[in-house]
């Protein structure tokens, strides 16, 4: 049973009533849970007193896990046990990734016939979300990772336009939506951020573009945030972030292959993730957005980057900002308020050149999906902005 969605709730509530009804029942002399049934005048033993003290921390137990489930519901942080642990590890091997040749070339990096044949493209099996908290317009695919040896799902959704018959000709810019540490990859499709309910009328209405919505798995090494970086001999996030799971879109869905249809948004460990890969990537990346995210990787306390003082400088969007051999042709919208990401939008912003812009939004709210939710529409009329209907 996954630990979203009304399910497990509605377990949890139940075995916190019933906690509790035992509790009274115990105390009121109606139960007893060793031996036959005794009334409160009788004398306790230390046998009785043991599970008048276990009935208690039953009732401490189920209203922690009641309180957890609803929590994790609002912001989707875990979907299953092996993310609550901290015990899944979704790296099958870490290859050496072939020299990057942009969003179109992926393809000739497979194995083909001659040389110079792109390989076919691959077919992805789709299902349901796993998810009970994803509307069922969301597909779910079990990706591989072919270049990165990284295996995940990966939620896809696609606007209105994509099956209507006058745009069977046609081809959709995308957003890839990535989450914070810890996070479920269905938080921006379900209660937490309702990326699907908020965009789909302004996209029917022409308001904003009609993207393919694209949420990959982003906790990929136990209860360590890669940081959305590849360290050798550890991980590939970005290799997974930036080259599988685009190529997984590219082959299966109609959507653009140029870097000009394509941008990133997240929130959190998310927004840092955004922001290097849009500027580490501009041959695969138009825009992105940043939603209280920093530039130091060790703004996540848990990230792999930090820990290494070289990964920490290079993996800072800031470095990679101010090294590129030419400036990035991206723009960032970076939000954040006071001490949480604001300062490092306002670095950035002075730090870029043209062709790179840097659009700074300072917000009041908590460090919390219910800040980010509301910035979902404003975000997605600028990207709009960047990347127009076709």
């Amino acid at each position: 049973m996954n630990l979203t969605g009304t399910p497990f709730l509605v377990l949890t509530v139940a075995l916190f009533a019933a906690s509790i009804a035992l509790a009274m029942a115990q105390w009121l002399g109606r139960v007893a849970l060793f031996g036959p049934a005794r009334t409160v005048q009788r004398r306790r033993t230390p046998l009785r007193a043991l599970s008048y003290l276990g009935t208690v921390l039953l009732c401490q137990f189920t209203a922690v896990a009641m309180v957890f489930v609803i929590v994790n519901n609002e912001n989707q942080l875990y979907d299953s046990w092996g993310d609550l642990l901290g015990n899944s590890s979704h790296v099958r091997a870490v290859p050496v990734p072939p020299k990057d040749e942009g969003l179109a070339g992926d393809r000739h990096a497979a194995p083909a016939g001659p040389s110079d044949t792109p390989a076919p493209k691959v077919p992805q099996a789709f299902h349901a979300p796993d998810s009970d908290a994803v509307p069922r317009s969301v597909k779910q695919a079990d990706l591989k990772g072919r270049l990165s040896g990284v295996d995940g799902e990966v939620l896809v959704w696609t606007p209105p336009q994509y099956d209507d018959p006058a745009y069977k000709d046609k081809t959709f810019p995308v957003v890839e939506l990535l989450v914070g540490f810890p996070g479920s990859s269905s938080a921006w499709f379900g209660d937490a951020m309702e990326a699907t309910k908020q965009l789909e009328p302004l996209m029917k209405s022409g308001q904003v573009t009609p993207f393919i919505l694209v949420a990959p798995r982003v906790t990929i090494l136990g209860n360590t945030d890669t940081g959305c970086a590849d360290v050798p001999g550890k991980v590939n996030a970005e290799t997974w972030l930036s080259r599988d799971v685009p190529q997984m879109i590219v082959d299966n869905f109609r959507a653009d292959t140029t870097a000009d249809h394509w941008a990133l948004s997240g929130y959190s460990a998310g927004a840092h993730c955004a922001l290097r890969l849009a500027l580490a990537h501009p041959n695969r990346y138009r825009a992105a957005i940043s939603m209280s995210g920093y530039n130091d990787p060790a703004g996540e306390p848990a990230s792999l980057t930090a820990k290494d003082p070289k990964l920490r400088e290079s993996a800072n969007p800031l470095y990679i900002l101010t090294h590129a051999p030419t400036p990035p042709n991206v723009a960032l919208y970076v939000t954040g308020k006071r001490g949480d990401g604001l300062e490092d939008a306002t670095v950035l912003q002075q730090a870029a050149k043209s062709p790179t812009t840097v659009t700074p939004f300072e917000t009041t709210g908590a460090h919390l999906t219910s800040t980010w939710k509301p910035l979902v529409v404003p975000t997605f009329k600028w990207l709009t902005g960047i990347i127009p209907p076709r």
